[in-house]
């Protein structure tokens, strides 16, 4: 059971996901256009500054409240969901968590507020999972100011009109690599149109090319050479909050189905009457649930500043795993309506699959689980 504030927070989202986003987000989704109203909604919530400082116009809570919050929202959508993760995830955490007093003053008080959104650039097209091996971007110091040159992809956020500023990380010296802050706008920072995706389709994700981009070296975020390590405990932190998105929709698929096989019938009985629509409903309940329960413990463990890597893997591997097994048997369920648009399981069956892809595929969630049980030196 949630404490009573969490408890609170989470009746409020419920209301605004059930009341505000519902009714309108599939023609956003069928549309694939950006969702500003709500964003701006969100923003008056104060749901962007949940785990920052009063300070820096946040809400003065803490991760696990965003992760409550994206549940919430993704029972009922994963556009919108992802678009508060990312942005406070990989936007704004980086510069709350390593940021200077003054990047810290110039871009949180708008990014907590979401007046403005931040994105974070570290996927190319040439490398996935091996990030090192696979970068090409590089920052040389020229003078007073970096100077940026490359290709980032499939970048959350990165080209909407009030998306601020992008963490880059690019390669600075000899093994050594960096997070530098490129401000929209900056002139050799061009933002692709958008992709065609298969899901997700109310969300911002774009290419972005830097050809000989020019921003002040007072840009670099945190000390120079720590940009994987940063990149590293980022993507921690935000396997939690997607853990907590991919329940989210587990969940509303489990919501979805039950409303549906109480209406449907068929042979004389509502399709809920019939065990073998009872026990696949049954083993997606059970799935939601223990998914909620590894990213509440993961979350539980990284508020208490305790090791939660081999944590935070164990519940996005299971909470994605989760979203697309009850994705597919919603959509069973729902049978033809199921593959129809106009219904919200046909929406969740194509935003479940990137859940094992983005932020650490389901692959690097068991290296990185196989690690923290030492069995990668044998």
């Amino acid at each position: 059971m949630l404490k009573d504030e969490y408890e609170e927070l989470r009746k409020t989202v419920e209301s605004f996901a059930r009341e505000v986003v519902a009714p309108v987000i599939g023609d956003y989704y069928e549309r694939e256009e950006f969702p500003y109203d709500i964003v701006r909604q969100m923003g008056a919530m104060g749901l962007f500054g949940l785990p920052f400082p009063e300070e820096y116009g946040g809400m003065g809570g803490d991760y696990f409240a965003l992760c409550v919050a994206l549940e919430e929202l993704a029972r009922v959508d994963s556009s919108v969901a992802i678009t508060l993760e990312a942005a406070v995830s990989l936007g704004a955490m980086p510069i709350f968590r390593f940021g200077t007093p003054e990047q810290r003053e110039h871009w949180l008080p708008r990014l907590t507020t979401g007046e403005a959104l931040g994105a974070f650039g570290l996927t190319e097209p040439g490398g996935g999972s091996d990030v090192p091996g696979g970068m090409r971007t590089t920052a040389v110091l020229d003078g007073d100011e970096w100077v940026i040159n490359g290709t980032k992809a499939f970048i959350t956020n990165s080209g909407t009109d009030i998306t601020a500023v992008v963490g880059v990380a690019a390669i600075t010296g000899e093994r050594e690599i960096s997070t530098i802050l490129v401000p929209s706008g900056t002139p050799g920072f061009t933002v692709s149109k958008k992709y065609s995706k298969v899901g997700w389709n109310a969300s911002d994700t774009r290419e972005l090319s830097f050809s000989d981009c020019r921003v002040p070296a007072a840009n670099l975020l945190g000390e120079r050479g720590r940009g994987y390590a940063q990149f590293l405990q980022t993507l921690d932190e935000g396997r939690v909050a997607l853990a907590a998105l991919s329940v989210g929709l587990a969940q509303g698929c489990v919501d979805e189905s039950v409303k549906y096989v109480r209406d449907r019938r068929a042979f004389g009985h509502p399709i809920g009457h019939y065990q073998a629509i009872q026990f696949k409903i049954a083993d997606m309940e059970a799935r939601a649930h223990t998914a909620r329960l590894a990213y509440h413990h993961a979350a539980e463990k990284m508020l208490a500043g305790v090791p939660f890597k081999k944590e935070a893997a164990i519940a996005k591997l299971v909470a994605s795993n989760a979203a697309m097994d009850n994705a597919r048997d919603a959509t069973q369920v729902f049978g033809g309506y199921g593959f129809m648009n106009e219904f919200p399981v046909g929406r969740f069956y194509r935003d479940a699959k990137v859940l094992e892809i983005g932020e650490g595929t389901s692959e690097v969630q068991r290296m990185l689980i196989a690690r923290q049980l030492g069995l990668a030196n044998l």
